[in-house]
């Protein structure tokens, strides 16, 4: 566990104990510190917020630009980067169908899903209305980008960003290189504003948990451990694509499959990190039987852009926290939270979930208009379900490579020992 989670859940678990123990304090003296604590919570909460819509249009446009670029010069790596979005597209929409039927059948407790609804909504806050279905295609469009950046309409920007990009990937080499160079330094320029408030996340973790201790003392514990085992299943049910991929697309043998991950697994679950896990990936995808031309194709491409389950994860915590807020989610808006957890998912790297949590989740909950009260709250326990999710990428990447190696052949040809 990085020390940044540590610290994070060190807040939460402080945060949690001050704020029930404040139920037998002085009610006038109660109020006053959860008014002061939410309002300093708000602030830092705000500061991660005023990055996402630069950083995401920025790498957005450099992503697309590049994935547009690969696919023209055709062959393996065009072919893999197709796959690779209809995989992440086919997984994140059985996460719109399954996450909701599972909390159904499973919901989180009432009694701490209202108090935890309470303390992050304020007084002011309501469930955001559902747009009629006109207004609501028409927002893709933004008749005016300045104006969707400023009100925060992520799902237009992203349409924007796309379409930017794709324009780019079309434009002279000299004039595409420095503009891609413009959208890198900005993107990097993000990134340090939001290592500086990542650094500040245990106090403001620590002031909105006391807010949410305060109002439903220690009910919280069972209600993110709710949710830490619904994301964890969906994080896991994308994984087993890998597995798919690997035994019927590649047709490696179970056996052979499972003996070839079980070191990749180990390096995943202990680094919390796909990218950590490359070297072990490129000797299971060895053992398994995948030429040297395609697993040193396939597999850096996989690790640089195909994180199966970032998305459906992702749409997974919107999920549960419209579940916690009582807010229905129409096929409009589950269909744009899968387009857009897709597209965000350009935006991440293959490290801990904890560190691009935000830069993933806020584009998503801005898109499907859900509040985001709850999500320093979920970031600090991010460190469990993040063990599913490396899990299942990894077992993405070598399944994945492995059915790569099929691609035209009509058969494991050109194996190479293990």
């Amino acid at each position: 566990m990085n020390s940044l989670t540590t610290r994070i859940l060190a807040g939460l678990l402080l945060g949690l104990a001050l704020g029930g123990a404040l139920g037998a304090a002085h009610p006038a003296f109660q109020a006053q510190l959860v008014g002061y604590a939410s309002a300093l919570g708000g602030v830092w909460l705000d500061a991660l917020r005023m990055t996402i819509i630069p950083l995401v249009f920025s790498l957005l446009v450099v992503g697309v630009a590049q994935a547009a670029g690969t696919v023209q010069t055709g062959g393996l790596a065009a072919r893999a980067l197709v796959t690779f979005a209809i995989v992440l597209l086919t997984a994140t929409t059985l996460t719109a169908f399954v996450a909701p039927a599972l909390l159904n059948l499973w919901p989180a407790p009432s009694q701490a899903a209202e108090g935890l609804r309470r303390a992050a909504q304020g007084a002011a806050a309501g469930i955001p209305p559902v747009p009629p279905l006109a207004d609501w295609l028409k927002s893709f469009v933004p008749a005016n980008p300045i104006k969707a950046a400023a009100d925060g309409a992520i799902a237009s920007i992203c349409v924007f960003a796309l379409t930017f990009g794709l324009a780019a990937s079309r434009i002279s080499e000299p004039r595409r290189a420095h503009l891609f160079a413009l959208f890198d330094a900005v993107q990097a320029t993000m990134m340090v504003i939001v290592d500086w408030v990542l650094f500040a996340a245990p106090v403001g973790v620590f002031f909105l948990a006391l807010v949410v201790g305060a109002q439903t003392g220690f009910g919280a514990v069972g209600v993110l451990g709710h949710y830490v085992v619904i994301v964890s299943l969906m994080c896991l049910m994308a994984g087993a694509f890998g597995l798919v991929m690997a035994v019927i697309g590649g047709r490696v043998p179970f056996g052979r499959l499972i003996s070839a991950l079980i070191p990749v697994e180990a390096m995943a679950i202990s680094t919390q990190s796909s990218l950590a896990c490359l070297p072990v990936m490129l000797e299971a995808t060895e053992q398994i039987g995948v030429t040297q031309r395609v697993r040193g194709v396939v597999m850096p491409m996989a690790v640089a852009v195909f994180r199966l389950t970032s998305p459906p994860g992702n749409l997974a915590v919107a999920i549960y926290v419209a579940h916690i807020y009582g807010i229905h989610l129409d096929p409009g808006r589950l269909a744009i939270g899968v387009v857009v957890a897709c597209l965000v998912s350009l935006a991440t790297v293959g490290v801990a979930s904890s560190v691009t949590f935000f830069t993933t989740l806020v584009p998503i909950s801005m898109a499907m208009g859900l509040p985001m009260d709850l999500l320093p709250l979920l970031l600090a326990v991010e460190t469990l379900p993040d063990f599913s999710r490396t899990v299942g990428n990894v077992t993405a990447h070598v399944g994945v490579t492995a059915w790569a190696n099929r691609w035209g052949k009509g058969g494991v040809a050109d194996t190479e020992p293990a």
